[in-house]
């Protein structure tokens, strides 16, 4: 029998109540465990457990459904973008640099101007 993706829903819903009330008691079970024995703090009932766990979530942002970090991919895309605008500054002349930097200057300002600096005393290839 096939199911439904409409059937599935609820599943995934129990599923993550479950194992967010699973991570609650297990931070609860280990804050009760340590905090007040360590650092005589305050003992956590099962909803503050829960608060705590969810505000770290939101304050912190790690893990979750998506393991591929965003970073990662935007400093990639980045340092490509990069690599390819010295190479094409690289090739230009410095009369075509100027006339560059003074048409897309205003995007980050001064950091076409860097870019103009640092192939100033390049020859051309």
């Amino acid at each position: 029998m096939r199911y439904s993706w409409y059937y599935k829903i609820p599943l995934f819903a129990l599923l993550g109540i479950l194992a967010l009330a699973g991570f609650s008691y297990l931070v609860m079970y280990l804050w009760n465990l340590l905090i007040p024995g360590l650092f005589h703090g305050p003992v956590l009932t099962f909803w503050q457990a829960a608060g705590l766990l969810v505000l770290t979530k939101i304050l912190l942002h790690t893990g979750g459904f998506n393991h591929y970090r965003r970073s990662n991919w935007n400093s990639r895309r980045y340092q490509y973008w990069k690599t390819r605008m010295e190479e094409k500054m690289a090739s230009m002349t410095p009369e075509e640099r100027e006339k560059f930097s003074e048409e897309w200057g205003h995007c980050r300002p001064g950091h076409w101007r860097h870019m103009h600096e640092h192939f100033r005393d390049k020859p051309k290839a």
